[in-house]
Formats: C-alpha cells, sequence, structure tokens
C-alpha cells in the first residue's frame, strides 16, 4: 500500500511538473507566433504571391512586431534563468565539522535508496527542509567554481531540533525530509521547480536594493511577464510539492515510523520553547544591544526545567539520558553561536559584527 502512495505521489508529482513546463512552452509559442506570420508573409512576397503596398505594410508592422516580441521573450527569458533565486540565510556545516551528522543522514538516505544530500546548513527555527543552491550564485565553500545542475539539494535543519532532539529523533523527523531528493532529481521536476524560482526572483527585480534607476525601469515589464506566468503555474506547481512531499512521506514510513510519532511531540515542544525563548530572552537582549551565543543550549535548559517540574511531561525525562543531537557536532558551542548570531540578525537586525554576549 505504501508503494502504491508513493508511486501516485510521484506520478501526480511528475504529471504536475510537466504542466508547468507546458506553460513554458506556451509561452514561447505565443512569442515566437508574430515571427513565425512574418516569414510567412516574407515567403509569400518573395514567391510574387502576396504582392502590393498593403502586403508590403503588412510585412512592415509584423516584422517590427515580431522583432519586438523577440527581443522582448529574450530579455524575460534571460532574467527567469539568471535571476538569484531567494536564499535562505543559514549557518553552513562543512563535513569536517559534524562527520557523524553527515554519517547519520547519509545512513538514513541509503535506507531511503535515495541520493544524499549535497551538504548540511542549520537554520535558526523549527523546520527542516530542502533547498536546492544550484545557481551559481549560491554555491557552498569547497563545492568547486561550479555547483552541477543536477546536484542533490542541501539539507537544512532547525537548530532547536539538533539540541533539544535525541539522535534516534531527529533521524526518525528528517526521514520524510531526506527522502524528498527521491523527487527532486527527476528532471521534469526540478526543471519545473527552476522555472519557478527563476519566476519569483524576476518578480522580485525591480525591488532589489542597488539597482540602478535604468535597470529598475526595464525590470518593471519583465516582473509583469514573470507575474503572469507564476499565476499561470502557481496551482501546478503546488500541486506538483504536494505530490513530492506525498511521495517521500511514504518512502519514509518504511524508516523509524514508529518513532516519527512520537518525535513530532519533540517537534511541538522544541518549537514552544524556541518562541518563548526568543519572546521573553533573545529579544529583550537583542533590544538592550547584547547578544546572547546560546540560544539553543537555552532552549534545552528551559525545556529540562520544564520536564522535571511539569508532571505532564515527566515521559520526557527519561529520554534525557540519551544521546543529544548536538554531539554529532565536533564544535556544538561554535555552531550555537553561529546560529545565535544569525537569529538576531534575521529577527533584529544586528549584530553586524561581534559585541556583547
Amino acid at each position: 500500500m505504501g508503494a502504491m502512495g508513493e508511486e501516485r505521489g510521484a506520478q501526480a508529482a511528475r504529471a504536475r511538473a510537466r504542466a508547468v513546463l507546458r506553460v513554458r512552452g506556451r509561452a514561447w509559442a505565443v512569442a515566437l507566433l508574430p515571427a513565425a506570420v512574418a516569414v510567412v508573409l516574407l515567403a509569400g512576397g518573395a514567391a510574387g504571391r502576396l504582392a502590393g503596398p498593403a502586403w508590403d505594410a503588412a510585412r512592415w508592422a509584423v516584422s517590427g512586431a515580431a522583432a519586438v516580441v523577440l527581443l522582448g521573450a529574450a530579455a524575460v527569458g534571460a532574467v527567469v534563468a539568471r535571476a538569484r533565486p531567494a536564499l535562505t540565510p543559514t549557518v553552513e556545516i562543512a563535513e569536517s565539522s559534524a562527520p557523524d551528522l553527515y554519517g547519520m543522514v547519509r545512513d538514513l538516505a541509503a535506507r531511503l535508496t535515495v541520493p544524499a544530500p549535497s551538504a548540511i546548513a542549520l537554520t535558526p527555527d523549527c523546520d527542516s527542509w530542502l533547498e536546492d543552491r544550484t545557481h551559481r550564485a549560491h554555491r557552498l565553500p569547497g563545492r568547486g567554481p561550479h555547483a552541477a545542475p543536477d546536484a542533490a539539494p542541501v539539507l537544512v535543519i532547525g537548530s532547536p531540533f539538533l539540541w533539544w532532539m535525541r539522535v534516534g529523533e531527529l533521524r526518525a523527523v528528517l526521514a520524510p525530509v531526506v527522502a524528498g531528493t527521491g523527487p527532486s532529481a527527476h528532471p521534469d521536476i526540478a526543471a519545473a521547480r527552476r522555472f519557478v524560482r527563476g519566476l519569483d526572483a524576476a518578480v522580485a527585480l525591480p525591488g532589489r536594493p542597488g539597482l540602478g534607476a535604468v535597470r529598475r525601469l526595464g525590470a518593471r515589464p519583465v516582473a509583469a511577464v514573470a507575474r503572469t506566468l507564476l499565476r499561470a503555474v502557481g496551482e501546478h506547481a503546488a500541486e506538483m510539492e504536494r505530490g513530492v512531499a506525498a511521495a517521500a512521506s511514504e518512502r519514509a514510513r518504511a524508516v523509524d515510523y514508529g518513532l516519527r510519532i512520537v518525535a513530532q511531540e519533540q517537534v511541538g515542544l522544541a518549537y514552544a520553547g524556541w518562541d518563548r525563548l526568543l519572546t521573553r530572552v533573545a529579544l529583550p537582549a537583542w533590544r538592550m544591544g547584547r547578544w546572547p551565543s546560546r540560544l539553543d543550549a537555552g532552549v534545552v535548559s528551559a525545556l529540562t526545567e520544564l520536564s522535571r517540574r511539569d508532571r505532564l511531561a515527566e515521559g520526557f525525562a527519561s529520554r534525557l539520558g540519551e544521546r543529544p543531537a548536538c554531539d554529532l557536532l565536533e564544535e556544538p558551542g561554535l555552531v550555537d553561536e553561529a546560529t545565535s548570531l544569525l537569529a538576531a540578525r534575521i529577527f533584529h537586525g544586528g549584530p553586524r559584527r561581534p559585541g556583547p554576549r
């Protein structure tokens, strides 16, 4: 039943990806239509069949319109292809600084029979996902001058998970996320995602800081066309992602499924603790010009105290004797500091340089 559900999800995702690509193909067909009409008129004139002043005027008018449309389409295509997609602010984790974490993720990918993520990064949030960073502007250090266009996506992990969860719990929670590298490798899905990301980036182009007045003026019609295309593919793209998520979830059922149900309770607890720490501790400190560097460890301390004090949380206390997932890092203190300062930059706009902790 799981295999059938996975296949249905994968088929739905591929069908929606092809629908996105069909919209792209139709857009190019519309752009080429005036050029095709111009070719017919020119060929008819050369053959002596479409002669006369009226046909000459039509040839000039249609040829001029075709040239304008082709230039506009080429400009939109170039901007969509080259526009820099949005990149989530993260702390990149090199394999040398977390060999055990990389080993766990690779083992998980092998058990799921999917490609392993190309890299791992942390985000100061309670979520985990895969992020495509094959765009040349998103190269990670040590990956060479050019990222392969078919490279596996980067696994982004919420840093509070790494500190609060045990190793087994983290592996169980990451299983559906890592399983998504399988559908992501399909050429149609990868191409559709690149197209949608390019449209998103083109729509945001006029508002990019540092863009000159002339370039900003030229970016507005490009953004308008991209916005129209984005509306046309929006439903297909959303359904494609749902199909990918369904296929990944079904594939992950074979790995740590029972533990995942229990670990989801820890996801909610980590989210509540992180939100409380940000609003009650971090935000007042940031406003005073201080930058706490142990926010993830603070979440653990707060939730551990809650577990010992609250009878409803007594079941969580027994798990504290198990190995925490942050032990998979070589220098957890340094990583905690980096993610804590990143949280300050994301949620408060600072610090620009090291300051009081």
